[in-house]
């Protein structure tokens, strides 16, 4: 069966995981086990997101070395993966050198191409989002958001987007499934339709981030940099000798899906597929957009103080209940809200009081009907890993 590879997207280190980034991931843990199942060779990836001015100052305002202060904050994302029971087959962090080496890679594929040009960018910059942000996003911004928006000039160098347009349209339309929901592919297009410029792809004012090939006062655009890690992690873009993982679970050879939340999906569905066509490489297949999860009907913030660690939830309900209710509340692809009365709810209700009860009665019944009202002892050696893990 043909090859299936999907990712979730890498999470920004800046603080520790909480309950979106679970949701996320769990999301895409259960797309993996489902194509094991089904007997398709699966590779599931997620990792951190390592550069970038945030990082920088983050880590300043700490008193840190930029690497020790992603050294520390990466490893309790994969705790709290492998807590949930993700069965991850790569992590991968931006500052792994295999990533750098490969980031690096593609832009000298890039510049060959003739895609990549030196110029000045002067405009607004989002350093929370590590974004750039045009006049018209700019009026729509509340003010506390705008207020943290920095007016930026320096050098960049700048990716041709602008020549991308068409080709991206015509691969929407060849592939009319390769965003999902079919109303963020309207959204992806019509952003498209409305006129792409060109993408400042370095900044010059910080220095945490992959040196730019030939050029080290640029470091490069935290997107490009991040965006690569799908490819990256395979040995993407391959030099010679090192295709046999990139071919394997990459198209054509493969289906590819990532999983991100719909205020990235610009960033997966118009930037990264047009990066992939200037370097002859075929973009994934499909990217699949969820909503927000707020908190008790909250977004997810600093200021209220909400955000919730799946740690926590875990020991206190179980994995597979925090699990169930993470997909069973909220309809993928919309917006949904967490809430501890809403988990506790589903727990009783549905688990306990409905599977609960009616495996119990099935039970007691074969217990009953076939094994004369006595349930045979089992010894330790015969339970299976997935016995363990069911009595666990």
């Amino acid at each position: 069966m043909k090859p299936f590879y999907v990712t979730t997207p890498i999470y920004y280190v800046n603080d520790r995981p909480h309950i979106g980034h679970a949701y996320s991931t769990v999301a895409a843990d259960v797309l993996a086990r489902f194509q094991r199942l089904r007997g398709r060779p699966v590779r599931f990836l997620t990792g951190t997101d390592e550069h970038g001015q945030k990082i920088e100052e983050k880590a300043k305002e700490l008193g840190k070395d930029p690497q020790a202060f992603v050294d520390e904050m990466s490893p309790p994302f994969r705790e709290a993966f492998e807590e949930l029971g993700c069965t991850l087959d790569d992590y991968i962090r931006t500052t792994d050198e295999r990533h750098e080496t490969r980031v690096q890679r593609l832009w000298n594929i890039l510049v060959e191409k003739g895609d990549i040009y030196l110029g000045e960018y002067e405009g607004w910059y989002s350093v929370a989002d590590e974004a750039f942000i045009t006049e018209k996003e700019m009026e729509e911004l509340d003010e506390v958001t705008r207020s943290k928006v920095q007016r930026v000039r320096e050098k960049s160098y700048f990716f041709k987007l602008s020549a991308y347009g068409d080709k991206l349209l015509e691969f929407y339309e060849k592939h009319p499934d390769s965003v999902q929901p079919q109303s963020r592919m309207n959204e992806v297009k019509s952003f498209v339709k409305g006129g792409l410029r060109d993408l400042s792809i370095s900044r010059t004012s910080f220095k945490w981030g992959v040196p730019v090939p030939g050029d080290p006062d640029h470091v490069m655009y935290v997107w490009l940099d991040a965006l690569t890690n799908y490819m990256s992690a395979l040995g993407g873009p391959a030099a010679a000798g090192e295709e046999e993982l990139f071919d394997k679970f990459w198209p054509p050879s493969a289906d590819v899906v990532h999983i991100v939340g719909k205020d990235i999906l610009r960033f997966h569905a118009v930037y990264w597929p047009a990066f992939l066509m200037s370097a002859g490489i075929e973009p994934p297949s499909q990217v699949w957009a969820h909503g927000w999860l707020t908190v008790d009907g909250q977004k997810m913030s600093k200021r209220f103080g909400n955000f919730i660690p799946p740690g926590p939830l875990v020991k206190e309900f179980g994995r597979d209940v925090v699990r169930y209710y993470l997909m069973r509340e909220v309809a993928f692809g919309q917006d949904g809200d967490f809430s501890h009365k809403n988990l506790i709810a589903r727990y009783h209700g549905e688990l306990g009081n409905g599977l609960g009860n009616l495996l119990n009665r099935m039970v007691a019944s074969i217990v009953k009907k076939s094994l004369g009202g006595q349930v045979p002892a089992v010894s330790e050696s015969a339970l299976t890993d997935l016995d363990r893990a069911l009595i666990a």
